[in-house]
């Protein structure tokens, strides 16, 4: 943004996502890096991760470093805190975490890539279940359902906010006390996701 170099921005709306759900950026004299971290038994995610920011800043050389059951997709370069103007110190849920001008414009645009990286960072598709009688008999049902969960009220609504642009029917919900988490379960909302989005892979 400061060299009013051209990026791709389609690219820029799923990294941001990833960014704002497992990503962090830490400065130091005259560079910083930008890191997402992955789950390692998601090899997918990993490459589009690397893949969307090479698509960001391709001048930058990037590395991965195995930790702990995940993989840390880092890039090193003076601009990214001018691309993510949410850096700052501490936790993301201890300070206000709005977005620019340009980066809703962006999100406006590629509403659907937003989601994805959020969701591919801090949220998953899973399989739930529930019992119904029919005709005197107990019979067990599944069905799919994605959840969100992040600490920062202010990254939660991003997401619902854009959800509600895109006609994604959601719930708020409480699990183990903690009121984090995002559920979208109605059919036809789950199979937009499934087009979408999709399972971390």
């Amino acid at each position: 943004m400061c060299t009013g170099r051209a990026f791709d921005r389609l690219a820029y709306a799923y990294l941001l996502g990833l960014y704002l759900g497992d990503g962090h950026i830490i400065s130091k004299r005259k560079q910083h890096h930008l890191s997402i971290f992955c789950g390692e038994a998601h090899p997918g995610l990993i490459d589009e991760a690397e893949s969307a920011i090479r698509r960001v800043m391709p001048v930058p050389r990037t590395a991965r470093r195995h930790r702990n059951g995940c993989v840390e997709v880092k890039s090193f370069t003076q601009h990214w805190t001018c691309l993510f103007p949410q850096h700052g110190p501490g936790k993301k849920h201890d300070r206000p975490i709005l977005l620019t001008s340009w980066q809703q414009e962006i999100v406006d645009a590629h509403p659907w890539d937003f989601i994805r990286g959020l969701v591919h960072s801090d949220g998953c598709r899973t399989m739930n279940w529930t019992t119904r009688v029919v005709g005197g008999v107990k019979k067990k049902y599944e069905y799919p359902r994605y959840w969100f969960t992040n600490v920062s009220d202010d990254i939660r609504q991003l997401y619902t906010d854009t959800l509600d642009k895109l006609g994604i029917e959601w719930t708020h919900c409480t699990r183990a006390g903690k009121k984090y988490n995002i559920s979208v379960a109605r059919r036809a909302s789950v199979a937009l996701m499934d087009a979408h989005v999709g399972p971390k892979y």
